[in-house]
C-alpha cells in the first residue's frame, strides 16, 4: 500500500508539474477528481484529456513526465494548441491503447519509439504540422485499427509494411506531401474499411489488391496523380458506399458497377476516362441506392443511359464537360429526389422533356451550352423550389413561359443566347439584361410600344409645337406644386434627399409619381413577396430605390398607426452598413418606402455569376462579412429598442459600387420589446433558418446569429454552404475536410500571412454562430468587436487548417456568452403583418 501510495503522489506531482493544472496546486482534493484525469480503483491514473473549453496555448508535451504513469490507457489532447514536437517518451506508456494529438500544433518529425506502443488500438496525430517520412516502426503496431496521420505535411512513400497491419480498419493520410504508388500490401488489411489518401502526390496505378478489401465503405484518392484505368474488380466492394476517386488522370472506360449495391456517392470527375456511361447492367440494385453521381471534365461520349431512371434516390448529377449526345432520357421523371442536376458544355440534343417538369425537388436546372431545341416546358412553373435555371446557349425557341415567373425561389436565371421571341414577361423583368441577352426577337414589350409612340409623335412638321407644350405643361406643374406645397407648411425635404415625409403622402406621392411615370414597369427592377422595387432617378440627379407595398398588407384597422411608428423609428438608423431608409408614403392610391440604391445589386446574384464573383477578391469577401456583423452588432445592441432582423440571407445583404456591403430587407424584422407577450411567427429564408425554429415559436437574436454564420460561409466558399450545415457535428468528416478544400475555387488560393490569418478567423466565426444550442453562439457584438480587436496569429501552414479545428474553437469566448446581457425573444403582432419591409433586390 504504501508503494501505491508513493506512485499517486508521483502521478499527482507529474501533473502539477505540466502546468496545466495550476488552479490545483493548493488543492487538497484527490487528483483522480481533476478535469480530465481518470483514475483505476487502485487510484492509480489511467486517462487523461483535455478539459472541457481549455486549451493550452503555447504548452509542449515535454512538460509531461509520461514516465510517471505506468497504467495510462487513454491520452486525449486533440484540439489543445500544444506546440512543440511529439517527445520519444511517451514510447514508455506500454499499456497506452488510445493517443489523441490531432488538431495541434505540433511539429517535427513522427518519433519512431511510437513503435513501442503495442497495445495502441488508435492513434490520431492529424491536422499537425508534422513532417518527415512516416516511420516503418509505426507498421509494428499490429493492434492498430485505426490511424490518423492526414493533415500534416509528411512526405515520402507509403511504407509497404503498412500490411502487417492485419486489425486496421481506418486509414487516413490524406493532405500531406507524399509520393510514390500505393503500396500493393494494403491487400492485406483485409478488415480496412476506410481508405482515404487524397490530396497527395501519389502516383501509379490502382492496385487490384484493393479489390481484395470487401469491407471498405470509403474509398478516396481524389487530388493526386494516379493514371491507368479503373480495376473493374473493384465492382465487387458490395459495402462501398464513397468512391471519390476524382482529379487525377485516370483514363479508360468507367467500368460497370456490378455488386457495388451500397455505393450512394460516386466522384469521378476530372479525369481523362472516355467511352460510354454504363448501360448495360446486370444488377439493377447496383444503381438504387446512388445518390450524389459527379462525371464532369472526362471525355465521355454517347447517349445518357436510359437506366438513370433507375437511381430513384439521386440528389445530385453532374455531367457537365464532356461528349454527351442524344436526348435527355424520359425514364429521368423517376427521380424524385433530384435536386441538382448539370449537364451543360456537351451535345445534347431534342427538346428539353416534359418528363424532367415531374422532378418536383429541383433547385438548379444547368442545362447550358447544348443543342437543346423546341420550346421552354410550360410545366416549369410547377418546380416550386427551383433557384438557379441556366438554359443559355442553345437553339430554344418560342415564346418565355409566364409561368416562370411564379418560382418564388428563383434568384439566378440565364436564357441568353437562344431563339427564343416575343415578350420578356413582366414578372422576370427584375432579372439583369444579361439573362436575356442573344435571343434577337425577344423584346421588352412595354419598352418598345413607349418606342413606337415617340416614333409617332417626333416628326418634322410638329417638333416645335411639341416642344412648346411640354414647356408649358412644365411650367404649369411647378406652379400647381408650389401651391400644393403652400397648403401643407410641413417640410419634406432635407437636403437634396427625401427625409420622413408627412403622414399623407402628398408631396411624396406627386415625386415619386413624376419620377417612375406613375410606376412604370420599366423602372422596376425586382419584385418580392411584398412588393415590387423601382429605381428612380430624382429631378436632382440622385437615383434612389423604391419598394412599393401591396395594398392587402394595409388591411387592417391598426395598419397605418403601426407602419408610421414602425417606419419611423427604422428611418432614425444610422449606420455605413445599413441601407439607409429615407421616407414613406401612405396614400389612398398606393403606399411605397424609399431608400438609398445599391448599385452592384445582392450578394446572391453576385456570386452567382463568375465575372463580378472574380471582382470579389479576398480581402474585399473578408470586408464584406465584417460589414454584415457591424450592421446586426448595431441592430441587436445599439438600437432603442433592439431590433432583430428575422431574414439574414445572401440576397438580402446588398453591395454599394465600392462592393462595401450592407444589410437590407427588414421585411420581417421586429423590434425586441421585453415587455411584449406576443407570439412569434417562422419567418425567413431556407437554408439560412436557425434549427431551434424548427421545434419552437421563441425565436431570439441568436437567429440572426446563426443566419450570419451561413452568410458567412457562403461569401467564403462562394456558394451556399448547404450539406456542411449538416454535417458541421460529423467530427470523422469535419477532421478529414480543410479549410482551404471548400474555399471558393474561381478565386486563387490566399498567399500572404495576413490574409490567410484573417480568412481563417473569418471562418472560426462562421462556425462558432453555427453551433446548435443558442446560448453557445457568440452575440454579434462580440463578434464585432472580436473583428476590430488584434486577432490570434496562424501558427500551422493554412492548407493544413481542418475544419474540425474551426469548430472546435472557443474564441475565448465562455466568459463572454456568460455575462451578456439577456434580450427577450422578439415580438410579433398576431396578425403578422410586415409594415417595415425593405428592399429585397
Amino acid at each position: 500500500m504504501l508503494a501505491a501510495a508513493k506512485s499517486q503522489d508521483s502521478e499527482a506531482q507529474a501533473l502539477l508539474e505540466s502546468g496545466w493544472w495550476d488552479d490545483y496546486v493548493n488543492n487538497t482534493a484527490n487528483h483522480c477528481s481533476w478535469p480530465g484525469v481518470k483514475c483505476n480503483h487502485d487510484g492509480s491514473v489511467i486517462e487523461i484529456s483535455t478539459p472541457y473549453d481549455y486549451y493550452y496555448e503555447g504548452e509542449t508535451l515535454s512538460k509531461m513526465n509520461f514516465s510517471t504513469f505506468p497504467n495510462l490507457l487513454r491520452l486525449d489532447l486533440n484540439n489543445s494548441w500544444l506546440s512543440g514536437s511529439i517527445p520519444p517518451s511517451l514510447g514508455n506508456l506500454t499499456k497506452l491503447r488510445e493517443l489523441f494529438l490531432g488538431s495541434n500544433r505540433l511539429n517535427g518529425s513522427i518519433p519512431p519509439e511510437i513503435g513501442k506502443l503495442h497495445n495502441v488500438v488508435t492513434l490520431d496525430l492529424s491536422s499537425n504540422s508534422l513532417s518527415g517520412s512516416i516511420p516503418p516502426t509505426l507498421f509494428h503496431l499490429t493492434s492498430l485499427t485505426e490511424l490518423y496521420l492526414n493533415s500534416n505535411i509528411l512526405e515520402g512513400h507509403i511504407p509497404g509494411d503498412i500490411g502487417n497491419l492485419p486489425s486496421l480498419q481506418c486509414l487516413y493520410l490524406s493532405q500531406n506531401t507524399l509520393s510514390g504508388p500505393i503500396p500493393i500490401q494494403l491487400g492485406n488489411c483485409t478488415n480496412l474499411g476506410v481508405l482515404s489518401l487524397s490530396k497527395n502526390s501519389l502516383s501509379g496505378t490502382i492496385p487490384l489488391q484493393i479489390s481484395n478489401l470487401h469491407s471498405l465503405s470509403l474509398i478516396d484518392i481524389s487530388h493526386n496523380s494516379i493514371s491507368g484505368e479503373i480495376p473493374f474488380q473493384l465492382g465487387n466492394l458490395s459495402r462501398l458506399e464513397t468512391l471519390d476517386l476524382s482529379y487525377n488522370s485516370l483514363s479508360g472506360s468507367i467500368p460497370n458497377p456490378l455488386h457495388l449495391t451500397s455505393l450512394s456517392s460516386s466522384y469521378l470527375d476530372s479525369n481523362l476516362l472516355e467511352g460510354h456511361i454504363p448501360g448495360h447492367i446486370e444488377n439493377l440494385k447496383s444503381f438504387q441506392s446512388f445518390k450524389y453521381v459527379d462525371l464532369s471534365q472526362n471525355q465521355l461520349s454517347g447517349p445518357i443511359p436510359t437506366h438513370i431512371g433507375n437511381c430513384s434516390f439521386l440528389v445530385e448529377l453532374s455531367l457537365s464537360n464532356n461528349s454527351l449526345s442524344g436526348s435527355i432520357p424520359i425514364q429521368i421523371c423517376n427521380l424524385l429526389f433530384l435536386s441538382r442536376i448539370d449537364i451543360s458544355h456537351n451535345s445534347i440534343s431534342g427538346s428539353i422533356p416534359v418528363q424532367l417538369m415531374s422532378c418536383s425537388a429541383l433547385t438548379e436546372l444547368v442545362l447550358s451550352n447544348n443543342y437543346f431545341n423546341g420550346s421552354i416546358p410550360l410545366e416549369i412553373g410547377n418546380l416550386n423550389l427551383l433557384s438557379l435555371i441556366n438554359i443559355s446557349h442553345n437553339f430554344i425557341s418560342g415564346e418565355i413561359p409566364r409561368q416562370l415567373g411564379n418560382l418564388l425561389s428563383l434568384k439566378a436565371l440565364d436564357l441568353s443566347y437562344n431563339n427564343l421571341s416575343g415578350q420578356i414577361p413582366i414578372n422576370l423583368l427584375h432579372f439583369p439584361k444579361r439573362s436575356f441577352i442573344g435571343n434577337k426577337e425577344l423584346y421588352d414589350y412595354h419598352l418598345r410600344n413607349e418606342m413606337l409612340r415617340h416614333v409617332k409623335i417626333i416628326l418634322p412638321s410638329t417638333v416645335s409645337v411639341v416642344l412648346v407644350l411640354l414647356a408649358l405643361l412644365l411650367l404649369s406643374r411647378r406652379i400647381h406644386r408650389a401651391k400644393s406645397r403652400e397648403a401643407y407648411p410641413s417640410p419634406t425635404k432635407n437636403g437634396d434627399i427625401f427625409s420622413i415625409w408627412n403622414f399623407d403622402g402628398k408631396i411624396a406621392y406627386e415625386d415619386v409619381i413624376e419620377a417612375t411615370e406613375d410606376f412604370d414597369i420599366r423602372y422596376c427592377i425586382g419584385t418580392g413577396g411584398y412588393g415590387s422595387v423601382y429605381r428612380a432617378q430624382l429631378p436632382s440627379g440622385q437615383v434612389i430605390a423604391l419598394k412599393k407595398l401591396h395594398r392587402k398588407e394595409a388591411e387592417e384597422p391598426t395598419f397605418d398607426k403601426s407602419f408610421n411608428n414602425e417606419v419611423k423609428m427604422l428611418t432614425e438608423i444610422r449606420h455605413r452598413n445599413i441601407v439607409k431608409l429615407h421616407g414613406f408614403c401612405l396614400h389612398k392610391r398606393c403606399m411605397f418606402l424609399i431608400y438609398e440604391y445599391m448599385e452592384r445589386g445582392s450578394l446572391f446574384c453576385v456570386l452567382r455569376n463568375d465575372d463580378e464573383a472574380m471582382e470579389l477578391d479576398w480581402n474585399i469577401r473578408v470586408n464584406v462579412i465584417k460589414n454584415i456583423a457591424h450592421a446586426l452588432s448595431y441592430l441587436h445592441h445599439d438600437c432603442i429598442p433592439p431590433i432583430l432582423h428575422r431574414d439574414i440571407s445572401s440576397n438580402n445583404i446588398l453591395l454599394n459600387s465600392k462592393l462595401e456591403a450592407l444589410v437590407a430587407d427588414f421585411g420581417n424584422s421586429r423590434f425586441l420589446d421585453p415587455d411584449s407577450s406576443s407570439y412569434t411567427v417562422l419567418a425567413g429564408t431556407y437554408g439560412y433558418i436557425a434549427p431551434e425554429l424548427a421545434y419552437t415559436i421563441i425565436g431570439s437574436e441568436k437567429s440572426d446569429v446563426y443566419s450570419f454564420g451561413v452568410v458567412a460561409l457562403e461569401v467564403l466558399m462562394g456558394r451556399h454552404p448547404g450539406e456542411l450545415l449538416t454535417l458541421s457535428s460529423s467530427t470523422s468528416y469535419l477532421q478529414n475536410v480543410m479549410l482551404s478544400d471548400i474555399l471558393d475555387m474561381r478565386l486563387s488560393p490566399p498567399r500572404s500571412r495576413n490574409l490567410t490569418q484573417n480568412i481563417v478567423f473569418a471562418a472560426t466565426i462562421a462556425f462558432a454562430c453555427l453551433r446548435a444550442k443558442p446560448k453557445s453562439r457568440p452575440t454579434m457584438k462580440f463578434v464585432s468587436q472580436q473583428f476590430v480587436a488584434h486577432q490570434r496569429p496562424l501558427l500551422k501552414p493554412f492548407p493544413t487548417v481542418s475544419l474540425l479545428e474551426l469548430v472546435n474553437s472557443e474564441l475565448e469566448m465562455k466568459n463572454e456568452i456568460e455575462s451578456q446581457p439577456k434580450v427577450s425573444s422578439y415580438p410579433v403582432k398576431s396578425d403578422g403583418s410586415s409594415s417595415n419591409e425593405i428592399l429585397d433586390i
